[in-house]
């Protein structure tokens, strides 16, 4: 039989949530101080996947301005009713706006409505469930008042769909699975079998984490912990698994009755390093006494399984280059925190990038001219065609791998002609290597073999060259940078803190990944 391969979304697409309509499914994503927000992808197979847009995708929508470093936007959750698509979400430590929200279309791949705030609902992560009997209701997680550190309770309210609004009294549903527990968090309920089935996280979202389960005969409870908690973890497994961090898992049941679940966990690799994040996988679920057991047959996140029995449906592979000639940004691209005003442009120049040089860096809490991908490979070539011509010192333009605002690497043009590699980690520069370069376009590239990572530097249509010695890409790992993205590949113009007239023309850039067979920069 033919078999899938996951994760189904490599890269930073942590706390995924999938809906079902018809034959069709969408899943969303968390993206914390990234914009646009919540990426929503399409699939008729569960498999094969293609990204539709961002569910906010206004800067009316989002106010991430000055947002810290994974904060924003935490576990979403999509459902889908009498005709209409909800999404449900917390915007943590915005500057201006924080707390959950809700979001409705009618079509997900069209304009969302404005988010309607609920003040009266406490904590994050949330969920909808919408019953059997007509009505819905509201999860969410919040702190325990005088709890320990990460103690935490699931609590529930009934959910008014025409008014978007909190109704009815709160019920406290579950404190955890385990004693001394911590943060049990992402509920989800479902019905199934004339049960109540609570899902929920548990444990943190490193590698202790976990998904725990309780049920009840009530919507409101009382709930009780399944015997069989966690269902599903891979602390048990060591850190040298290569799969880790297993858990925040959302149930979808197929047109043709089979269960799935999708969660988030890690690869790492290195040691106990992952750049890329918490990627979205896939693992069928079957029913046993009216709990969920994930992945029969081994209890862990494989990295194949069988197809589901759906029919293949493989959407149009996105190209290698984009070469930036069509009349708005692919929606892969995504800009740090929510921009105040448009520095990019694909008409002033067409068939090219236009970013215009401004004062704010990746080193600001702040939104610079600056456009990011997902690394989504252990193994990547990364490279761009640009043209600059620097007015003074300060302005610089090309390509960052971005961590956060403390941990990442620069590989920039400036003044003179010198092309510099910079690494930031614990918000300290090291200059690892310059050269010069001839004028006109320059190609700049990262190359990764495992934490093994590499700057190259081309003049023209002129052979790769190394800029400096490989350097070590653990750097950018989690677990130095902290936080709870991955690596975002980015193209960058800054003034350094100096006001600027100047732009920079990107004529394409590339990504893909590497196999140990193929050929590195050779091949670019």
């Amino acid at each position: 039989m033919a078999q899938f391969e996951n994760p189904i979304l490599p890269g930073s697409h942590p706390d995924p949530s999938v809906c079902r309509a018809g034959s069709d499914y969408y899943l969303v994503t968390s993206t914390f101080e990234y914009f646009p927000g919540l990426p929503i992808y399409h699939s008729r197979d569960l498999v094969h996947w293609r990204l539709l847009g961002h569910v906010l995708d206004r800067p009316s929508q989002l106010p991430l301005q000055g947002v810290r470093a994974s904060g924003g936007l935490y576990a979403p959750t999509i459902r889908y009713h009498d005709g209409v698509f909800y999404v449900v979400c917390t915007l943590v430590d915005g500057t201006t706006k924080s707390g959950n929200f809700v979001v409705t279309a009618t079509d997900p791949a069209g304009e969302w409505s404005e988010p309607q705030w609920l003040p009266e609902a406490d904590g994050f992560d949330p969920s909808l469930f919408f019953g059997d009997d007509g009505r819905a209701w509201w999860t969410g997680t919040r702190e325990v008042p005088g709890g320990g550190p990460g103690q935490t309770e699931v609590w529930l309210r009934e959910f008014d769909p025409v008014h978007r609004e909190l109704i009815g009294d709160e019920h406290v549903l579950w404190t955890g699975a385990l004693r001394d527990s911590v943060w049990l968090e992402a509920p989800h309920l479902y019905e199934v079998g004339g049960k109540y089935v609570l899902l929920c996280a548990e444990g943190g979202t490193d590698f202790e984490h976990s998904v725990v389960v309780a049920t009840a005969d009530e919507v409101t409870g009382p709930y009780r912990g399944s015997p069989l908690n966690p269902v599903l973890t891979h602390r048990h497994l060591g850190r040298d698994h290569p799969i880790a961090a297993a858990g925040h898992a959302d149930l979808v049941l197929t047109q043709h009755g089979q269960w799935f679940a999708v969660l988030l966990a890690t690869r790492p690799y290195g040691g106990y390093n992952y750049n890329l994040g918490r990627e979205t996988f896939l693992v069928p679920v079957s029913w046993e006494a009216g709990g969920p057991v994930f992945s029969p047959g081994t209890g862990r996140v494989e990295t194949r399984y069988d197809v589901p029995a759906l029919p293949a449906h493989p959407w149009p592979e996105v190209p290698e280059t984009d070469d930036f000639d069509g009349p708005v940004l692919d929606p892969s691209w995504m800009f740090l925190r929510t921009p105040d005003e448009v520095f990019w442009s694909l008409a002033d120049r067409p068939g090219h990038l236009r970013l215009r040089v401004r004062p704010e860096s990746v080193t600001d809490l702040a939104t610079p001219s600056l456009v990011v991908r997902r690394q989504q490979h252990q193994d990547f070539h990364a490279s761009c065609v640009l043209e600059f011509d620097p007015a003074r010192p300060g302005e610089t333009a090309g390509m960052v791998l971005l961590q956060n605002d403390e941990h990442h690497v620069r590989l920039l043009l400036g003044s003179h002609r010198e092309v510099t590699l910079v690494v930031r980690a614990g918000g300290q520069d090291t200059p690892l290597a310059r050269t010069t370069v001839p004028d006109g376009a320059v190609r700049l590239c990262f190359e990764a073999t495992g934490q093994d990572y590499r700057a190259l530097v081309a003049s023209g249509g002129g052979e790769w060259r190394p800029l400096g010695e490989p350097f070590d890409g653990r750097v950018l790992s989690t677990q130095a940078a902290g936080g709870f993205t991955g690596v975002h590949i980015g193209l960058l113009a800054t003034s350094s803190g100096a006001p600027s007239g100047s732009w920079a023309d990107f004529g394409s850039f590339t990504y893909r990944g590497l196999s140990p067979s193929r050929e590195r920069s050779a091949a670019g």
